[in-house]
């Protein structure tokens, strides 16, 4: 079951950039977009959600009084342009202040955090926090971290069973996912399932001989249930 979440924000462009961020995240599921305070408690009050994106100063009812008024207290992460209203979001038990403008990898961090909350932490026990960015990088939590990979790096992915191990050119970096959760974030032009344990980098194959494929020093197995599609994919 994923994490519910509404976004509460006056600015278009801001709530448009956040949404995307949200679309991004494995985790995350989003529920609702409001413009103002008072149509999300409105909402709210025949609703459940888990976690609340919120703006601070909004006409006629900010973000303060919308936290005064909440009766039932989802998680709360506030984005505002304005630092003065830090501490008292916080007086308020918020999972977290994001200073606008900020980056995928610091709205991870405070999408991490609610995670690591008891209460959301059974909902996500089956994700686990990944995005991607432009077909260029991911960004996946690898114990404590959130390691930046850039795809053009990676060679070849190997599961290891409730874990994959990403293999790329100058280190190894395991996180809790499954194959047919990292693919989504993944090129489907460059990223192909060869076997139950190991999914490839087209590009970096170095030669094919007798259904194994060289990548390095690592010889990796096609296997039957995979052979066609890969080699219909690269057209050999």
């Amino acid at each position: 079951m994923k994490i519910k979440c509404i976004i509460i924000e006056d600015e278009k462009l801001a709530a448009e950039k956040l949404s995307g961020f949200i679309e991004k995240i494995t985790v995350l599921e989003l529920v609702s977009t409001f413009n103002d305070g008072i149509s999300a408690i409105n909402f709210l009050k025949s609703n459940t959600v888990d976690l609340i994106f919120l703006d601070i100063e909004m006409k006629d009812f900010n973000g303060i009084q919308f936290l005064k008024t909440l009766q039932v207290k989802p998680a709360v992460i506030i984005t505002s342009a304005y630092e003065k209203y830090a501490i008292a979001g916080y007086e308020f038990s918020v999972v977290d202040y994001l200073l606008k403008p900020y980056t995928l990898e610091r709205f991870l961090q405070s999408v991490d955090k609610a995670i690591n909350l008891k209460e959301l932490k059974e909902k996500a026990k089956n994700y686990e926090l990944i995005a991607s960015q432009s077909n260029e990088y991911i960004f996946i939590k690898s114990e404590n971290r959130i390691e930046k990979i850039e795809l053009d790096d990676i060679l070849f992915i190997e599961g290891m069973k409730d874990y994959l191990r990403i293999h790329t050119k100058s280190r190894k970096v395991m996180t809790l996912q499954s194959f047919s959760g990292l693919l989504q974030y993944l090129p489907e032009n460059n990223f192909i399932r060869v076997h139950n344990s190991y999914l490839v980098s087209i590009n970096k194959i170095e030669n094919i001989e007798r259904n194994r494929i060289k990548i390095g020093d690592t010889l990796i197995p096609i296997s039957d249930k995979y052979k066609d599609s890969f080699f219909s994919s690269i057209k050999a």
